[in-house]
């Protein structure tokens, strides 16, 4: 991705990062936030923030006049607009073989939001990939974009150009012994022996209830580490996150130490572990080899 396409869609993230944070404002910490609308496409309740949300993302991406596939958790799927032939001149497309994703999560750490318990926000991913393949995957991701609504922290990268919170480049934790370390979990569904044992290993865990939010953290070293191990978490959640971290020095894999690169798909699951530095990550994967 050139950077004058880079300039576009970032201003297209931005633009829906506004919209959703005004559209859902006054829902914020009210009951009827968490009515439940629907089933989603990702087989987990749509209640009626989330659906305000996700159609202010439908809304912007209709207005932008280029065809994208919109990967979202309510949705699932949706193509918006219309193929553009490759035009002459200062504004035509660079790659007209080229796919454009955005991966999104209109409001991550719903619950949150319904409380107001002030960790929550908006993730989005844009993806570039050749038509000539069937799907995007992670790797394919050139920037990523996570805001905390209720701080106002906006966190971003570009894909080779590093990772930024609020306009100033970020570095993560440079920590590196899992005794001293401050740990950001996501523990339902887990055994609890295992969250009892890995606790044994830390200084401290923090869980927040919103995993986009949380790998930020990590990007900026407010936490050293992070893992979700349950092999359930999904690829929307942290599409974006993912990069961040990666563009701030960090590491991110799988349980089993290999790099993450999955399909992004509305069904997609894997499983994370995301460190301020190689020594830390992978004393992580070695522990929880034996928890």
């Amino acid at each position: 991705m050139d950077e004058s396409e880079s300039i576009f869609w970032r201003n297209v993230a931005l633009k829906i990062t506004q919209q959703v944070e005004k559209a859902i404002n006054q829902l914020i910490g009210k009951k009827e936030a968490g009515e439940i609308i629907k089933m989603g496409a990702d087989g987990t309740p749509t209640k009626l923030i989330d659906l305000v949300a996700e159609n202010e993302v439908i809304s912007v991406l209709e207005g932008v006049s280029r065809q994208v596939l919109l990967i979202s958790e309510e949705i699932g799927e949706l193509e918006i607009g219309n193929e553009i032939e490759p035009i002459s001149g200062e504004n035509k497309i660079i790659n007209p073989d080229s796919k454009i994703v955005f991966v999104v999560d209109p409001l991550d750490g719903t619950s949150n939001a319904i409380k107001n318990i002030p960790a929550f926000g908006i993730s989005i991913a844009v993806a570039e990939y050749s038509s000539k393949n069937d799907s995007a995957h992670l790797n394919d991701i050139q920037m990523g974009f996570v805001k905390n609504f209720a701080t106002g922290d906006f966190f971003e990268a570009l894909k080779g150009k590093g990772a930024f919170l609020n306009g100033e480049k970020i570095h993560p934790s440079s920590l590196s012994e899992l005794s001293s370390s401050c740990l950001g979990i996501f523990i339902y569904g887990n055994s609890p022996d295992m969250i009892n044992n890995l606790s044994q290993q830390i200084r401290r865990m923090r869980i927040m209830g919103s995993v986009a939010i949380e790998l930020c953290y990590v990007a900026n070293g407010a936490y050293d580490a992070f893992v979700d191990i349950r092999n359930n978490l999904r690829v929307i959640d942290i599409a974006a996150s993912q990069l961040i971290i990666s563009e701030s020095g960090g590491k991110v894999s799988d349980t089993e130490g290999i790099p993450l690169n999955s399909l992004l798909k509305i069904n997609e699951r894997t499983s994370i572990v995301a460190a301020g530095n190689n020594k830390l990550h992978d004393e992580l994967i070695k522990t929880m080899e034996v928890i």
